[in-house]
Order: structure tokens, then sequence, then C-alpha cells
């Protein structure tokens, strides 16, 4: 089928739409395959330590000791029900990154505007790009204005990146990512498991975990006791048959020694420290799926990363304030305890010329710093907007107006490239100079 043309207002028709949606499916991650409660149970019950803590309960109620039989037994479905749990819960985080690769989405077709939901997203759409939005599919940018898109979902890095129409990842947008500014037009060219995000989660899928070196020590050492005390009993009940005769006597004597060489506490220490670990992750909003994770994580001794941007929060936050007053700098740090009265008008400025609600890391960052140091003021908490100059390529700053209800009089906030604010305040050389010496 060929495909629209990428400058056509009118996107794709419902028919050619549906026809893409059959061909090429919804545009979705495809779901994780589910295990069921039984087969894990059976992956479990395939380990040797937790296979022999079962041998070794059978064998304890043969010999009619219940309590150990019982004991041993209880911790075997202690472990698969720690195991079975851990896995729903992951899954239900891996359903909520379904759902986060798949938001709606505003598109053209037909010549109108359309919000639907994003797995009907299709090749050829036009998505509509809006701050805030969270993109639905990868994309070619065919307009973008003052476009900048939150990709640590993909890269980890917390700043956003600029986009404009041209060659490269700066031409495109990647479903999953989030819009922090700006808008724009898109023809998506990937959809589902095709698109970048898609490709990440369909890599991660195939990965396949080796046995920890944990688990590798301890199936070594259940082996080894394991064939030892088979072949001793074996030598007990031969020896006891041949020499008394009595073969049921020797076969109880050579069970006996054998359930006292099986390594079975083992399995229950390591069984108790699995699941404390898995429970203490947990707390800490880390889900593990596997026990084995908790032998890795524990083991780790030097944490390689290839850039420090990978090592933040994903949160930007003022570091400084600074501000000059009788031809000197003052300077306010992160961490002190208390905003100096001489801050505020600057922190309050620094507000009012955001947005009321911020997407951008920016915006965001002094909002959170305004609202944690300033008291409130009247026109913070009762102002209103009454008009917004957005950032141009002529004008490199954002400017609000605000004004109390019932007066005439407005405030004027804004902030941008030195060079524009300098210029929107009528700064004098001395003053300009100074500033973009600071800068």
């Amino acid at each position: 089928m060929a495909d629209a043309d990428p400058y056509s207002p009118h996107g794709l028709s419902p028919a050619e739409a549906a026809a893409r949606l059959a061909a090429d499916g919804p545009n979705e991650l495809a779901p994780p395959q589910r295990r069921t409660a039984w087969r894990i149970a059976f992956e479990v019950a395939r380990e040797p330590m937790f296979g022999l803590l079962i041998a070794a309960g059978l064998l304890y109620l043969l010999l009619g000791d219940h309590g150990e039989a019982a004991v041993l037994l209880v911790f075997v479905l202690v472990t698969v029900a720690i195991t079975v749990v851990q896995e729903r819960r992951s899954e239900r985080a891996l359903e909520a990154l379904r759902d986060l690769s798949s938001p709606r989405a505003l598109v053209i077709r037909d010549g109108q505007q359309l919000r639907i939901a994003g797995r009907e997203v299709v090749r050829g759409d036009l998505l509509v790009l809006r701050e805030g939005d969270r993109v639905a599919a990868d994309a070619t940018l065919i307009e973008a204005h003052d476009l900048q898109a939150d990709e640590s979902l993909l890269t980890g890095e917390s700043l956003p990146v600029a986009k404009q129409p041209g060659a490269g990842d700066a031409g495109r947008v990647f479903a999953g990512t989030l819009l922090a500014s700006g808008g724009g037009l898109a023809r998506v060219d990937a959809t589902g498991a095709a698109t970048a995000f898609g490709r990440i989660g369909g890599a991660l899928a195939t990965i396949e975990s080796p046995p920890t070196p944990l688990q590798t020590q301890i199936r070594t050492l259940v082996r080894l006791f394991s064939l030892a005390g088979l072949a001793l009993s074996a030598l007990v009940v031969l020896l006891y048959g041949l020499q008394r005769g009595d073969w049921l006597a020797g076969l109880l004597a050579g069970i006996t020694l054998a359930m006292a060489m099986l390594p079975e506490e083992f399995v229950l220490i390591l069984t108790v420290f699995m699941a404390m670990g898995a429970w203490r992750l947990s707390r800490q909003r880390v889900l593990t799926r596997r026990a084995a994770v908790i032998e890795a994580l524990g083991a780790a001794t030097v944490l390689a990363t290839d850039k420090t941007g990978t090592l933040t929060e994903n949160r930007m936050a003022v570091a400084e304030l600074v501000r000059r007053e009788d031809a000197q700098w003052h300077c306010w740090r992160a961490g002190e305890v208390t905003l100096p009265q001489a801050f505020h008008a600057l922190l309050e400025a620094a507000q009012l010329a955001s947005e009321k609600q911020p997407f951008d890391p920016m915006d965001r960052a002094l909002i959170a710093l305004a609202a944690e140091r300033l008291p409130p003021s009247p026109l913070r908490n009762g102002g209103e907007l009454v008009h917004e100059y957005g950032l141009t390529p002529e004008r490199m700053a954002m400017t609000h107006v605000w004004r109390l209800p019932g007066e005439h009089a407005c405030s004027v906030a804004t902030k941008g490239a030195p060079e524009a604010v300098a210029a929107l305040c009528r700064l004098g050389d001395e003053e300009r100079a100074a500033a973009h010496a600071q800068a």
C-alpha cells in the first residue's frame, strides 16, 4: 500500500486507517507471555535444592515423622507462593508499561482532528503534537514550533531534546516520550513493536539469565551430598542385609542415614534469605521476578555506567539564585536553610514567567522551589494571567502578563536567553555587560 503524502493536511481516510490497522496490528507492545501458577511451581520444583526438600519431606512421611515432613513441605509451599506473588506483581508493572507506550493520540484524518486510542494509530497517520502529550508512535516531523521532547524513557538523559524537521533523530519523535514544550505535526512511520520503544522491549524479552554463582554452587553441593548419601545408604542396606538377613531393617537404616546426610538446612536458609531480600526490595518499590536476582544484586561490588546522565532522579532542581545589587553579585545556593528576603522578588518573577500547569522541567523546578520557599502573595495565589507571549526565534524569551482581579495595573514577568531578557528590560550598557558576563 502506498504511503500518504507526508505534507498532505488531510491525513488518512478512515478506510485507509482501518486497512493499515488490520495489516500491521494495533499500536501496542506484545503482551508478555504469562506463566500459570502450575508452571511456576513446576519450574521451582525443577531446582535441585527444592527437589531435595520435596524428596526429604516424602521420606519423612514414609518414616512416620509427620512433623519434620510438614516443616519441609511448608517451606516448599511458601517458596512457591512468594515466587507466584512476585511474578504477578511484575506482570502488573509490565502491563502499566504497555499502557504508557500506547497513550491517546490526536491525529488528523480526512482533514479533521480526532482524539483516538493510541493502539489505533497506524503508519501514515498525522500526529498533532502538543505540550504535555505523550507520543503514541515513532514519527517524522513535518512541522515543529519550539518543540522539545523528554526522551529519558529511552536514553536516561533528564534534559529535554530540541526537535525540528530534518535528518537524524532530531527530526523524529519517539513512542513513549513526553513533549516538554512547543508543538508540531509529525507523520507516523513505525508503530507497536517496530518502534524504538518496542525494539527495546523485544530485545529484553530474548535475554535468558544464566544461573548465578550461588545457584551453581548450591546445585553442586546438593548433588555431591545426595550422591554420597545414596551411595552410603545403599552400602548400609547391602551390608545389613548380607550380615543379618533382615533386608527391611537394612532399608530403614539406609534411609535414616541418607536423611541424616541430606543438606536440607542449606535450602531452608537460602529460601528464607531470598524471601527477606525480595521483601526489602519491594519496600523500595523494586519488583523481582526471579529469586536469583537477589543474590546477583547482593554480590555486585562495582556498578559501571556509561555516563553520569543516567544516574539522576530525572528531575531538574534549582541549584542557585543570583541577583545584582550595588554593582555586586549575590548568590543563594540550594541547601541553605532560609531564602533571604532580597531573593523573594526574583523567585516570584521566575514562577510568574513559568507555565501554570508546567511540563517543562525548568518550569517545574522553579514552581517547586517557589512553593517551598515563598510565602503566599496576592499575585501568585490570586492573580489572573492576562496574556502570554511564547518563545519565538525572534524573541528567545517567554513573557506572562498578570493582573489582580478588579485592578488595571499589570505585572509582567519574563525569562529566557540573557540577551533577550536584557533587551525586554531595557538594561543600560553597564548592566547589560554585567548580565552577559554572569551568563
